[in-house]
């Protein structure tokens, strides 16, 4: 009797897979393993080194060349999501290894959400105000807020989610201007904004949102020479990728007083380790890259993952190839 395949599910932090998808038939026709726990390294080599198929929840778990070409018995990798930039895809592919994701669901929607969450959080001194009435206080001079109508939002990278935040923007009456590395005066006035350089939004912006794709001209892109550059009142927020900013120089920077403050939900390293000074920077909020964390999205992967797994077990092409 064939032994049935063993598949390897990665990333599962929430647990949500099994909670919005049916298991129960690719459970009985493989060796069906979670494992919801951040791993890399060898720990992580254990876990998959018998599996012929990973399905990894986004990019949480990095997969190098070294790592893939370890896995003899790799027949399929699939993740969720369009992107992943831990993933040695030229490998696999070399390898004659399948590659499939899975829908990503509204991710913009809620990410865009997100970033106005932390950007009134932070603007606004949520937390400072919620800390103080536990402490059995009421307002003090902290309390005296600034507003955003009638201020500069600058938007760094005006695709999808940076559209719909510079709509919202512009809904608070706020002055929105935009800059990205292929940005043109007329895409900008298409979308309501204006298109200024780099160097005068970060000068001028009171709210600066990071809505870039990481590539090798933009990352690293907000340096401390250019942090340096920003309002003292200002507020960075990043939503879109870790590798945009340099941490260490917005450690310092932060430090430094400019910019005023930081928001950001997505880190060098997921989750963030116990012993790192953003835990210990001064004038920074932080959330747990919660941007895609939202019920239509968490259920769009795990139905996406059921649906490629039952096809490739029924020998059939899985519904969305990476190309």
């Amino acid at each position: 009797m064939q032994a049935q395949p063993r598949i390897v599910v990665l990333g599962d932090y929430e647990q949500s897979l099994q909670r919005f998808a049916d298991w129960s038939s690719i459970a009985q026709r493989s060796q069906l393993c979670f494992h919801h726990e951040p791993l890399s390294g060898e720990t992580l080599y254990e876990v998959v080194k018998d599996a012929e198929v990973i399905a990894l929840v986004r990019d949480r778990s990095p997969f190098p060349a070294e790592l893939i070409r370890r896995l003899p018995k790799l027949k399929l990798f699939l993740f969720t999501g369009a992107r992943n930039n831990l993933l040695d895809h030229q490998t696999l592919i070399d390898r004659g290894i399948p590659i499939a994701c899975t829908a990503g669901g509204p991710s913009k929607e809620t990410t865009a959400e997100l970033t106005w969450a932390l950007i009134l959080a932070a603007s606004k001194n949520i937390v400072g105000q919620t800390q103080l009435l536990q402490q059995g206080q009421w307002r003090n001079p902290e309390s005296v807020l600034p507003m955003l109508s009638g201020q500069r939002l600058g938007i760094i990278g005006l695709g999808s989610i940076g559209g719909i935040v510079a709509k919202v923007g512009a809904a608070f009456g706020m002055d929105v201007v935009c800059w990205s590395p292929n940005m043109t005066t007329e895409r900008a006035k298409a979308a309501n904004c204006e298109y200024v350089p780099l160097d005068t939004l970060l000068q001028t912006s009171k709210i600066v949102s990071l809505h870039l794709v990481v590539s090798q001209n933009t990352k690293g892109l907000i340096n401390l020479e250019r942090l340096q550059l920003m309002r003292t009142d200002s507020v960075l927020v990043n939503t879109a990728r870790s590798a945009l900013i340099v941490t260490a120089d917005l450690i310092e920077a932060l430090k430094m007083g400019r910019p005023g403050k930081a928001a950001l939900d997505v880190f060098d390293m997921e989750p963030i380790p116990m012993d790192s000074p953003l835990r210990h920077t001064p004038n920074l909020l932080m959330s747990p890259h919660l941007g895609f964390i939202a019920e239509p999205i968490l259920s769009s992967f795990a139905n996406g993952m059921v649906n490629s797994l039952t096809a490739w077990l029924d020998g059939k092409p899985v519904p969305l190839p990476f190309k």
